[in-house]
């Protein structure tokens, strides 16, 4: 038996982004509606969290937080206890638009801490917009989750929680994958894991991989005793012909493999009390 097995994992489904489009699979889910169901059917299958984008009526992103609000209150009524995560990610909105949401109260927000490149254009965070970010944060009582696309970002998150800076206990997320950032590279996560674990011990960790690599990086997650996150947002695709038919396959994908492992799912509630979460 491995030195992982019987530790529940947390799976976080990340349901829309900011990115793909119904040309890209009809599935991706883009109204409020959409999101709702799409969300229910993916906490069915086992997502404790839900990071969630907005967008408007012609898909494009949005930052509303009317349109958050709505999302909220319909998380909140089918699918109780589910931790609710909104994105301050930047294709979403320029500057302090970026946490227009965050007085709303969302369990979690996601927080970059520094820039990098991405596909086509400069991943911007520039450090007084993450220290903003970072104070509303602790102003309301929402615990970030840290998405570190880079070496850096890890070192800098510990750095801000060792300061006070960042709400509630670390969560920080190692993103690989995403073209012009950080590869989904075995030997770069091992060194995310052990440097992470040396330099924060005791703080929880997740991982994501962008597109094809999604299942490699929620396996390398889920045998190295971390979380993970699957979704529509980071990948439209079972394999490279097969459509993913809905977020709830991802995450049912990701289930698979923490049986592999001989690692329960976490439920929202054991989610809740493993990232010091105040009860839903």
């Amino acid at each position: 038996m491995s030195d992982v097995a019987g530790k529940p994992c947390i799976l976080c489904v990340a349901i829309t982004g900011s990115v793909a489009t119904k040309d890209n699979n009809p599935a991706v889910p883009i109204t409020v509606s959409e999101q709702v169901e799409s969300t229910q059917e993916a906490f069915e299958a086992g997502a404790a969290i839900c990071h969630a984008h907005v967008r408007n009526d012609d898909a494009t992103p949005s930052s509303d937080p009317e349109k958050f609000a709505r999302l909220k209150e319909g998380l909140e009524k089918h699918c109780p206890g589910m931790i609710i995560q909104f994105s301050t990610g930047g294709r979403s909105g320029a500057g302090q638009a970026r946490g227009g949401m965050l007085p709303l109260r969302p369990d979690m927000a996601s927080l970059s801490v520094g820039s990098n490149n991405f596909p086509t254009r400069v991943y911007e965070n520039p450090p007084d917009l993450v220290d903003w970010l970072a104070s509303e944060m602790r102003t309301h009582e929402i615990t970030p989750e840290v998405e570190a696309f880079d070496l850096s970002h890890i070192l800098q998150a510990v750095k801000m929680h060792e300061e006070g800076r960042l709400y509630g206990a670390l969560y920080v997320q190692f993103v690989m994958g995403v073209k012009n950032a950080m590869p989904a590279d075995k030997e770069v996560f091992d060194l995310y894991v052990d440097l992470f674990r040396r330099r924060a011990p005791g703080a929880n960790w997740c991982a994501a991989g962008i597109g094809a690599n999604q299942i490699k990086v929620n396996e390398w997650a889920i045998a190295a005793g971390g979380h993970t996150r699957a979704g529509l947002e980071d990948n439209v695709r079972l394999d490279r012909e097969t459509l993913a038919p809905s977020n709830a396959a991802l995450i049912a994908r990701a289930a698979e493999l923490c049986a592999k492992y001989d690692r329960p799912v976490a439920t929202a509630a054991q989610a809740r009390e493993i990232l010091g979460l105040r009860a839903a």
